[in-house]
């Protein structure tokens, strides 16, 4: 039952993924006589046979970049979500960093022998 939620969720969400593109399809279709007669560019054209082609050519158009920009968008917020988390974490070390009284070079851990803190000799 369950399974079957989820996949009618699915199909769901991937039709409206793309229901722009056929509501515009559906209203050219349901209104080619209006739009021919009075939205059309090649109005006054008629040997043309554009039937108002070119304006379901637009509106597609626009549906296209009204699409994209709002996929920049989204790519634009992530980034500036990452650098805003990124900028958030240097000033974290920046704090810690200065709450150490010593500098950090200076300091040398007290439980560890001196001999390991040594580089390796190379042959």
């Amino acid at each position: 039952m369950f399974k079957r939620f989820v996949a009618l969720l699915l199909i769901c969400l991937m039709i409206t993924a793309n229901f722009t593109r056929l509501a515009i399809y559906a209203g050219f279709e349901a209104n080619q006589k209006y739009i021919a007669e009075k939205l059309c560019e090649n109005r006054d054209k008629p040997w043309l046979h554009c039937n108002g082609r070119c304006y379901l050519a637009k509106k597609i158009k626009q549906a296209e970049e009204k699409e994209r920009s709002a996929e920049r968008q989204i790519q634009k917020s992530l980034i500036q979500d990452a650098c805003v988390a990124v900028s958030f974490t240097f000033k974290f070390h920046a704090q810690l960093l200065q709450s150490f009284p010593e500098r950090y070079q200076a300091m040398v851990p007290q439980q560890v022998s001196q001999s390991l803190l040594r580089p390796p000799r190379l042959a």
